[in-house]
């Protein structure tokens, strides 16, 4: 029998309906949890109890009168720091922005509420968002529940650490690098990253930008892929400028594995992958070959990896330069005159992107829509692309140095950790979605994800794969100790 905390969304809430528990009860058992291990672990770095209390109670005596709130009614959730929740700080992890507080809601908490969910907290992030990892100098490091001296990724590292060690029930992030899907990676459970644009970003923001890059995203992270397509549907849709249209996503290509095409690429020589998590990967892709799926391990889009990563990169620092000051101008000015620098190392790359004049954003930009018809072509004939999230399990923390020299280990060699957001890139950079979901265990005993890509605007085919596979092959299992 599943504990309590341990449940999916879409259990919670039946149960609440049911009147099995009440939303008050449910809300003081994960209050419960946090104050047990969330000292440990970090994750949840604001939360406002009175307030949820009362919005329980609020919710319990709806239910007595008949009233029923929707989807959500009276879950117990959070949220990623980053996304405005009125009275709670938004700093993205920025020291300068510590008394920030957020006097309106991101439109994306404006929908959760609207579906009856009870926000009771915040959950970490790294310093605007950039990291593999989550630390800041204002809430500390959080760590990750299989191993305490792990990360548990970045950026949205909270979310998912709180999330695996049962202490909330639903929960959201945001993505231009991989910051839902690696957390989901590393710490053993669901995210999804939507197709671009179907999800609005409004409000997940510092004061005065409002702008978004065409790669950032925001979407759900949960304990089961049916919470993500709950999550998702709720959430989705046009803002404020999008009233001449409105959302209608596919349905699911499949509901049977057996019905699948999968094209399986298990690793790149832009980002090679630890041979025991594409071990993992392989025997996904048997399992889905016994049961009748149509596999193959050399389907590919027709598209240069290794100009893909370089391309992914440039737009990426490109998209993310306006928060360089004129220090970090001059900075990467030296950087791009010195010829003594690899020109195909990250740092040049980022150098790249932030000095790039806007004629060659546009020449790179029409690249980039070459390769999303490239991803469309290869959609025509295969239902899901199965690819690793990262290039390996979690590392342990490292906050030394410069993000972009830091090194793990894969395969016995040193590796720029940098090199993973290859598997962020590939299908980021082309809008695509892409769900991640457990993919086992790895010889340390920590967990591995799958990432599931699908075609644009077909955000349904790639959970509903995940949700198959989690429960005919390998699904969310919770970190020992965490009963």
């Amino acid at each position: 029998m599943t504990e309590l905390h341990f449940e999916t969304a879409t259990e919670l809430v039946a149960k609440i309906k049911s009147k099995q528990i009440s939303a008050l009860e449910l809300l003081e058992h994960f209050l419960g949890r946090v104050e047990q291990y969330n000292p440990a672990l970090n994750a949840i770095i604001w939360m406002d109890t009175d307030a949820a209390r009362a919005r329980a109670k609020a919710a319990d005596e709806a239910l007595a009168r008949g009233e029923d709130w929707g989807p959500l009614h009276g879950l117990p959730m959070t949220v990623k720091e980053s996304f405005n929740f009125v009275g709670s700080p938004t700093t993205f992890g920025v020291p300068a922005m510590k008394d920030n507080i957020a006097d309106s809601n991101a439109l994306l908490v404006d929908r959760l509420l609207a579906a009856g969910a009870n926000i009771f907290g915040k959950t970490n992030v790294p310093i605007h968002l950039a990291d593999w990892q989550s630390y800041n100098e204002i809430y500390g490091t959080t760590n990750n529940p299989w191993d305490l001296g792990r990360t548990p990724g970045g950026s949205s590292g909270g979310s998912a650490a709180a999330l695996a060690a049962g202490l909330t029930g639903l929960e959201t992030g945001s993505d231009i690098g991989a910051s839902i899907r690696n957390p989901a990676h590393y710490c053993g459970v669901f995210g999804h990253k939507p197709t671009f644009g179907i999800v609005p970003t409004d409000g997940q923001s510092l004061p005065g930008v409002y702008n978004k890059s065409d790669i950032t995203v925001v979407g759900p992270l949960a304990r089961s892929a049916e919470d993500l397509a709950l999550s998702l549907n709720i959430t989705a849709g046009p803002n404020k400028f999008g009233t001449a249209w409105r959302l209608e996503l596919p349905k699911p290509r499949k509901t049977d594995l057996k019905d699948f095409r999968v094209a399986v690429m298990l690793s790149d020589p832009a980002a090679e992958v630890e041979q025991s998590y594409q071990d993992n990967l392989s025997d996904i892709a048997d399992a889905l070959g016994r049961l009748g799926a149509t596999v193959s391990d050399t389907a590919r889009p027709d598209i240069d990896t290794a100009r893909a990563m370089e391309l992914y990169i440039v737009m990426l620092r490109a998209a993310t330069s306006r928060r360089s000051g004129p220090e970090e101008i001059a900075r990467f000015e030296g950087v791009a005159a010195d010829s003594s620098v690899d020109p195909d190392s990250y740092f040049a790359r980022m150098a790249r992107g932030v000095l790039l004049p806007h004629r060659e954003w546009l020449q790179m930009d029409n690249e980039r829509h070459f390769m999303r018809h490239a991803w469309a072509d290869f959609f025509q004939d295969w239902d899901i692309l199965i690819c690793p999230a990262a290039t390996s399990a979690a590392w342990p923390h490292d906050q030394a140095g410069e993000r972009h020299n830091r090194v793990i280990t894969v395969n016995g060699k040193e590796q720029y950790g940098v090199d993973q957001m290859f598997w962020a890139g590939y299908p980021n950079m082309v809008f695509l979605p892409s769900t991640v979901s457990p993919a086992g265990l790895s010889p340390e005993g920590l967990p591995v994800g799958l990432q599931a890509v699908a075609a644009e605007g077909e955000d349904l085919t790639a959970i509903e794969f995940c949700r198959l596979v989690a429960r005919d092959i390998v699904g969310f299992q919770p970190p020992p100790g965490y009963t």
